[in-house]
Parts: C-alpha cells; sequence; structure tokens
C-alpha cells in the first residue's frame, strides 16, 4: 500500500429489493453517493460539505469525535471494524471511503461499490501532511477542489496562529496521554497527529519516541516519572472508574506533574482523525495551555 489514495471498479452487485425507494440524500457535487467505513474519511467529507448517505459507529463519533457534525439522516452502518453490508447496500452508494486499515475487506467492499482509500495513518510517514493530501485527494473526486483547498489552508493557518497565541507562554514540553486504566497510559509521539500538532504549535513533545498505543495501553504510570517538567495533557475518554482509580492512587498523587497542578484534561478528540480532528486538537490544546494556573507553571 502506497501514501497515494486509489479508486477501484465498481463491481456489479444486485441491490435488494425496494432499495430503489430509499430517499436520495448526501449526493456531493458530482452527484454520488458516498458512504464512510473509515472516521477520518467521514470526518473530511463532512468538512468538504458533503453529506454521506451512511456511516459506521455514529453514536460513538458523536460522542468521542463531536466534530464535523453528523446529521442524523445519515445512516448508521454499525462497528467500524465490521460494517453491515446490509445496509451499506441498501444505502446504495456510488462510492465508499476507507483507509489501508481496510484492505482485508476491499473485496467485500467493492462488491457494493468503487472504494477510494485515503491513508492517513502509514510506519515511518507523517499524518498531518497524509491528511492533507486526503481532503485533496477527496476533493477531486468529488469536484469539491476549491473546499478541499480551503480546508487545508484554514487548517494550516489557524494551526500558525494558535502557535503565536503560544509563543513565550509554555517553556515546558507537553506530553500528551491517553488513560487505559488508572496503571496505564497511552503516549502520542511525534508519528502522531497530536505529536504533528504539537510540533507546528512550536511545543515540545516530552514522549520522545514513537507513540506508544495499543488496545491494551502500554504503558505503565511510572512511566510519566521520567518526565518530571512535562505539562500532561490527557484526551479522552477517561472513565469515572479511571478518575477515581487514580484519586486513590499513591503513585499518580506522588508525580511532579500532579502534585503541581500542570495535569489538564481536554475535550474528546479523534485520536487518529484527519485535518478536522488535528485542528480541533490544536483548539483544544491550546486553550488548556493558556489557562491561567497553566501560564504559571508553563
Amino acid at each position: 500500500m502506497t501514501g497515494r489514495a486509489t479508486i477501484t471498479r465498481r463491481n456489479a452487485l444486485g441491490l435488494a429489493a425496494g432499495a430503489a425507494l430509499l430517499p436520495r440524500l448526501g449526493r456531493a457535487a458530482s452527484g454520488r453517493r458516498v458512504a464512510a467505513i473509515d472516521w477520518a474519511g467521514l470526518e473530511t467529507a463532512l468538512a468538504l460539505g458533503i453529506l454521506p448517505v451512511a456511516a459506521t459507529e455514529l453514536i460513538q463519533f458523536r460522542k468521542t469525535v463531536v466534530e464535523p457534525e453528523v446529521p442524523d439522516s445519515v445512516i448508521d452502518l454499525g462497528l467500524r471494524g465490521m460494517p453491515n453490508y446490509e445496509a451499506l447496500t441498501l444505502a446504495e452508494p456510488d462510492l465508499i471511503l476507507t483507509s489501508n486499515y481496510y484492505e482485508g475487506q476491499r473485496a467485500s467492499l467493492e462488491r457494493v461499490a468503487d472504494t477510494l482509500s485515503l491513508p492517513i495513518y502509514q510506519p515511518g510517514v507523517p499524518p498531518y501532511p497524509l491528511a492533507a493530501e486526503a481532503a485533496q485527494t477527496l476533493g477531486r473526486a468529488l469536484g469539491r477542489e476549491a473546499e478541499a483547498r480551503a480546508v487545508v489552508a484554514g487548517a494550516d493557518a489557524e494551526i500558525a496562529r494558535l502557535g503565536e497565541s503560544l509563543r513565550g507562554a509554555v517553556r515546558r514540553p507537553v506530553l500528551a496521554i491517553n488513560f487505559g486504566d488508572a496503571r496505564h497510559v497511552r503516549a502520542f509521539g511525534d508519528d502522531s497527529m497530536f505529536g504533528a500538532v504539537l510540533q507546528r504549535l512550536g511545543l515540545r513533545n516530552a514522549w520522545a519516541s514513537q507513540s506508544s498505543y495499543s488496545a491494551a495501553a502500554p504503558l505503565g504510570i511510572e512511566a510519566l516519572a521520567r518526565m518530571p517538567d512535562a505539562i500532561t495533557v490527557v484526551v479522552p475518554p477517561l472513565p469515572s472508574d479511571v478518575v477515581r482509580g487514580l484519586d486513590d492512587s499513591a503513585l499518580w498523587q506522588a508525580l511532579p506533574m500532579v502534585r503541581e497542578k500542570r495535569v489538564s484534561v481536554i475535550e474528546p478528540v479523534n485520536h487518529f482523525g484527519g485535518l478536522p480532528a488535528a485542528l480541533r486538537f490544536a483548539r483544544l490544546v491550546s486553550a488548556a495551555l493558556l489557562r491561567p494556573e497553566t501560564v504559571r507553571h508553563g
């Protein structure tokens, strides 16, 4: 798989009886009906003003991704890793947005419609430029080139402006983490979108290694003691049982960043998003770092 997005030819598939009666929602400027399996693709489509007919895990998307807002008219296809193919077929998409994570399902998806893979997260490749390329590729595919250019330029400009607002206010390195439980975290390195945004904001990432991220959070919280000077930004989700566990954790309470109140919890943002997630993280982390109590310790 290369870093360039590819469109495949549609294979014919007889649609279920009655599918033709479904409302013709979500047409892009090109007249194509779009479904999004990958959340970064969904974010990007919405940012370009494209209303998909269907997408995956929309209840969770609205909770953990938040923006761009998904209208209620979009059909929920179920799990990202195992979308409901019957619902997908009935939605009658002309184009399905995927990523390199869905190569194993490509043949099945192509039986329904053309697929457009928008790979943003690849080993050894910075994700921010790929997110910008994904927006431009989607814009070209759907006749939204001007909108795509505006989204990319707007994200670049606002992140640069936010970086200027932070200049001189934050001298410490910044650590972005997510909790797996009260004893384990995931850390975002420069190879992550959050790490890329920290760089663009002119901030030092306290986590100097590659991202340490897996379903089972791989880092014990004792690892945070190696970064005593860091300002820590916690990216949700942060379940209530984790909060209770941290309140009772002598190790957590003893960390310098905790003792000195250099920990901020921001609002939810997609850990593996596109440009909209990058911009949302930039806004949230900048607001957190510019709070008076943070500036005092910055």
